[in-house]
């Protein structure tokens, strides 16, 4: 075989091998222009939406936050004294009904407290020691009655942080919401199958976020004569919405 010959023969295999390339960079080995995943595919038709269920629940619960402050000459004294009106708090809480579990220590201080004058200098008026207290209360219908007890316990000790209705079982709420969102996202998809002419195929994937419940002001119920609600601390509960947000894809079928 001569020179001429051999080269001649290699440019033609190289120029197959290149027109071969440029096949596959094209459409793929053994794949077809129809199954690549561009916007006219069968495996891209789909529609996904997004929908929010949410329902109003009455709160079971009431969360209640106060904290017994007092004030001594010394830390051991303001300790002391703190830890008695804690204990007398506690007594209050028991005598109530309420569960040990339900009652929770969120700090224990103790610091020095000063007084300000009026030329700015600042005086030692003694030391100041708080124990502050996180309480549930699932008996709503007594809320109100605790809270009195425990600030009679407490006396001028007590500084009470808050009394806010909380919702303790979410379950039974949370399944209501995503059944309604569920079924908002499907009237939706239903919606934009029609628009081009398609009908829903088969669920591709389902993701939940579910949002924190809000408080929704509402009087409940009724508090009673007007010198009764003067002299007794009264909860109203009001509602709490609680949301279920979901995306759905589902396939479109023509």
């Amino acid at each position: 075989m001569t020179i001429k010959k051999f080269a001649a023969i290699v440019a033609i295999v190289v120029v197959a091998l290149l027109v071969l390339r440029s096949c596959g960079d094209g459409y793929g080995m053994g794949r077809s222009h129809d199954d690549h995943d561009g916007p006219g595919s069968k495996s891209a038709q789909g529609v996904t939406v997004q929908a929010t269920g949410t329902v109003k629940v009455v709160p079971d619960g009431v969360s209640f936050n106060f904290a017994v402050s007092v004030l001594a000459q010394s830390s051991e004294t303001a300790m002391s004294n703190a830890s008695a009106a804690a204990e007398k708090v506690r007594e209050a809480l028991d005598t109530a009904g309420v569960a040990e579990e339900d009652i929770a220590t969120q700090n224990i201080s103790v610091y020095p407290e000063y007084a300000s004058s009026n030329t700015g200098t600042q005086t030692l008026s003694g030391y100041r020691a708080q124990q502050v207290f996180t309480v549930t209360l699932r008996d709503t219908a007594k809320a109100g009655e605790v809270v009195d007890s425990v600030i009679a316990a407490g006396g001028n000790s007590l500084q009470v942080y808050g009394v806010t209705p909380t919702l303790l079982d979410t379950d039974a709420a949370v399944a209501q919401a995503r059944e309604a969102a569920i079924k908002s996202a499907k009237e939706k998809a239903k919606d934009y199958a029609g628009l081009v002419d398609g009908d829903l195929g088969s669920v591709v994937y389902v993701t939940e976020i579910t949002s924190p419940s809000s408080p929704v002001p509402l009087m409940v119920g009724d508090a009673g004569s007007a010198e009764l609600s003067m002299t007794k601390t009264v909860v109203n509960l009001g509602t709490q919405e609680v949301s279920v947000t979901v995306e759905v894809r589902w396939s479109l079928e023509d």
